[in-house]
């Protein structure tokens, strides 16, 4: 896998394919492994660029937290499209790495062709839920660092959010498991303390005014994400719902044919705002 330094903090990440640039971008604790199931027919017909974000997978743990904040994220990307070559690309992120790839598409417009938004949200609205949201976060962070990644991981794929997944093939979620624990408990808590949701700016009064088009993929069996994409809907002018049946959180995971069919016929599609 390559690497790159980016603004003083290497980057790895896995291209493959040619066509029209597509960045991908994983969600909490996942990496670029976590697109093995999509990334290469999505590369049939694009040149596709996944990365591993910072604190996870094999990109560095810059020691301070403040490093991962969403809009020095934001800034990374951008910067690593460029030195890869990408003057103007579609952006899919999942989760954690949604709310970067909005977070993106608001501050850099030009850049962005086509938005995909999986399971995601564009922050949290109200002040004070913020601040208590910082404050389980910063909890959380601190639990992974004292307790480890292996306690972490089994606590993790425990919640609510991910019990749909449990009807995937064995070898499917051992791999995803293996993945998980590959990642630094340091990494992971600081890139919580840093862009958790609780530390990012709303952008829930931005949607109205980006024209980029975009497409919301929540899955049928994640209520919370269905209420949100169905809000986000009603925002952004230039937007698409697609809930999909038969699956939680992590679409891509969970149903990864229809997911790229659905994502590659949204890529296919003349939109023009």
């Amino acid at each position: 896998m390559p690497q790159v330094e980016i603004n003083g903090a290497a980057y790895h990440y896995h291209r493959q394919g040619t066509g029209p640039p597509l960045l991908l971008l994983h969600g909490f604790t996942g990496s670029s492994e976590s697109w093995a199931g999509i990334a290469e027919p999505l590369a049939r017909a694009n040149n596709v660029l996944s990365i591993d974000l910072l604190g996870h997978g094999k990109s560095e743990r810059p020691a301070s937290a403040d490093r991962y904040r969403i809009e020095q994220a934001s800034r990374d990307v951008t910067t690593l499209a460029e030195k890869v070559g990408f003057e103007q690309f579609s952006l899919l992120g999942y989760s954690m790495g949604g709310r970067l790839a909005l977070y993106v598409a608001y501050r850099y417009p030009k850049l962005i062709d086509k938005l995909i938004l999986e399971s995601t949200s564009p922050g949290i609205a109200d002040a004070a839920d913020r601040v208590e949201r910082r404050r389980l976060d910063g909890d959380l962070a601190n639990r992974i660092e004292r307790n480890g990644i292996d306690a972490f991981v089994n606590q993790w794929e425990r919640l609510p959010l991910f019990a749909s997944q449990a009807t995937a093939a064995q070898s499917q979620i051992a791999a995803q498991r293996e993945q998980r624990l590959r990642n630094d408990p340091g990494g992971l808590a600081d890139s919580l303390r840093g862009m958790g949701t609780g530390s990012q700016p709303s952008l829930w009064g931005e949607l109205a005014v980006m024209t980029c088009p975009a497409l919301l993929l929540c899955g049928e069996l994640d209520s919370k994400y269905v209420g949100i994409a169905r809000e986000m809907a009603g925002l952004m002018p230039y937007s698409r719902l697609e809930i999909v049946p038969g699956s939680g959180h992590n679409i891509h995971f969970e149903r990864p044919s229809l997911f790229t069919a659905v994502v590659s016929s949204f890529l296919n599609q003349e939109v023009q705002p």
